[in-house]
């Protein structure tokens, strides 16, 4: 498991769906100031994940990280299970 830590970037989120082979959909939420409103924004992303060995179950919080395309939209590699 150690080989993800030099990766690029690790995101949290939350599995949305875990019913296709080898792939779940996480939902990454991110928060930020608004330039202009300041106001404090949320922005939510769906990451399609490749999860190798099928841990993951919807509503697990998951580490995720970026890596070499798997197919056409899933670039995302399971790292960690955080909480089930």
């Amino acid at each position: 498991m150690a080989e993800y830590k030099e990766k690029k970037s690790i995101l949290r989120g939350k599995v949305v769906s875990a019913k296709m082979n080898k792939t779940i959909v996480v939902e990454v939420e991110r928060t930020f100031m608004h330039p202009r409103l300041a106001k404090v924004m949320r922005s939510i992303k769906k990451y399609k994940v490749h999860d190798e060995e099928q841990r993951a179950r919807q509503g697990d919080s998951v580490d995720i990280y970026e890596g070499r395309p798997v197919s056409k939209t899933k670039y995302m590699y399971l790292a960690d299970i955080v909480s089930k």
